[in-house]
């Protein structure tokens, strides 16, 4: 069967994290996408972090798959007209540059639409448009913390704390997926493309959009019972940092089990739930608790919620964190076990659904990285390996007609300002240079 966009030809002019994980879920679901690399380096991340000397990193790898790489010179004549060419016969772009830098080589929004009215042209930058920090380079960091993320997140005798998720970078490229994919849908109705532009601030926003919500409320009631500060704590005129507790009204917090003492991540999530407090009571060994005036509804459990929690922790003293989620499963209690990235990464399960993937590299040898998140009823994507540099280089030259000899020619090319042949490369194929 073939896949949804089998036949949808994608240039990624991107870097790093945002606008990779972007074009790679397009290539996992059957794009045709064209990795556009500068010479002799290409994407930062091949270099960056590296475990494996002149292999490409993990960080590169691992938000590549799928993709073909071409390798040119976009500052000179024979460069910028490839890219042209490019543009005038695929479907999707996406870029993720630093402010102006693309502008400034030319290719501004103005001229791509003119060489294809029909491109869908995707976006992604720190802040957007306009913004007073429009010029500002943006990493995962400065996203997470211009989003609201970092204010909010730690707890609240600490600083402000970004989390482990990379929420500035792949969450922004989801959300410009998303926005691309309905604009192709729109293409179809009116045979146009457009400008999908989406900023790493607003990204970050969006899935902050709970503490916004608590926001609306500190500023109308002066307090918020679902906090650890209430209510015997006080509040600012800004959301507070509240460590582990839930954020939808259901208290909650990380407790200690079998073994925390040597294991950093022998922990489970606990959820009270008030709808289900006489089963959870009963659950911790406290079935009293149901009927306990100090205990029995939400408003008077909140000002004892970690005397609670000490006393299901000491439940918890003899329980692995298996073990003590398995139990309180039985009685419907949400709880998670703290899983670490080594537990994840073997995880037999997530192995057999494709979530946790192991891939084979033509120079670093068969690695681990995450698979595609969504499940299709019709079809599951092939993870294939990243491209090395300038791998499809000839390749996609010949797609756009360029001779033998044209291609050779090119090769040929040394002097200074011209194109010529990448002695550096880690490629088997003879790729364009700048010497």
């Amino acid at each position: 069967m073939s896949l949804p966009l089998e036949g949808i030809k994608v240039i990624d002019y991107t870097g790093v994290q945002s606008g990779p994980a972007c074009s790679q879920l397009m290539a996992w679901l059957g794009a045709d996408v064209l990795k556009v690399e500068r010479m002799h380096t290409g994407d930062n991340t091949r270099i960056q972090l590296r475990d494996i000397p002149n292999a490409d990193a993990l960080y590169f790898t691992m938000v590549n798959s799928n993709k073909r790489s071409l390798e040119i010179d976009t500052k000179t004549p024979e460069g910028k007209a490839i890219l042209e060419d490019l543009i005038r016969r695929s479907d999707v772009m996406v870029e993720n540059m630093a402010p102006g830098a693309l502008d400034r080589q030319g290719f501004t929004w103005e001229h791509i639409h003119e060489l294809n009215p029909r491109l869908i042209f995707g976006v992604v930058k720190g802040f957007p448009d306009g913004s007073p920090f429009t010029d500002v380079k943006s990493y995962e960091n400065v996203a997470q913390c211009a989003g609201g993320n970092a204010s909010t997140t730690g707890f609240w005798d600490g600083p402000p704390t970004v989390s482990g998720a990379a929420l500035g970078d792949s969450n922004t490229g989801m959300h410009l997926l998303i926005g691309i994919l309905a604009a192709l849908m729109q293409r179809e109705k009116t045979g146009k493309g457009q400008r999908v532009f989406m900023s790493m601030q607003e990204a970050v926003l969006n899935l902050c959009r709970v503490k916004l919500r608590d926001q609306e409320r500190l500023e109308r009631v002066g307090y918020l019972e679902e906090y650890p500060q209430y209510p015997n704590g006080t509040f600012g005129d800004a959301v507070p940092r509240g460590g582990n507790a839930g954020g939808g009204g259901q208290p909650g917090w990380i407790l200690k089990c079998k073994g925390w003492e040597t294991d950093p991540n022998a922990y489970i999530y606990f959820t009270i739930q008030g709808s289900n407090w006489v089963r959870t009571a009963e659950a911790v060994g406290h079935p009293e608790w149901a009927k306990d005036p100090k205990y029995a509804t939400a408003e008077a459990r909140q000002s004892h919620i970690f005397e609670i929690f000490a006393d299901i922790e000491k439940f918890l003293a003899d329980k692995t964190k298996y073990e003590a989620v398995n139990h309180f499963s039985k009685f419907e209690v949400p709880c998670s076990p703290v899983l670490s990235m080594k537990e994840i990464k073997h995880d037999a399960f997530l192995q057999s659904i494709g979530t946790v993937v192991e891939v084979p590299h033509k120079v670093r040898g068969s690695y681990w990285t995450v698979g595609c998140p969504v499940k299709f009823s019709s079809f599951t994507p092939e993870i294939k390996s990243a491209p090395l540099l300038g791998e499809h280089t000839d390749e996609v030259l010949r797609e756009l007609g360029y001779t033998a000899q044209k291609i050779a020619e090119l090769h040929k090319k040394k002097a200074v300002g011209s194109t010529g042949i990448d002695s550096k490369s880690n490629s088997k194929e003879p790729v364009l240079s700048t010497k």
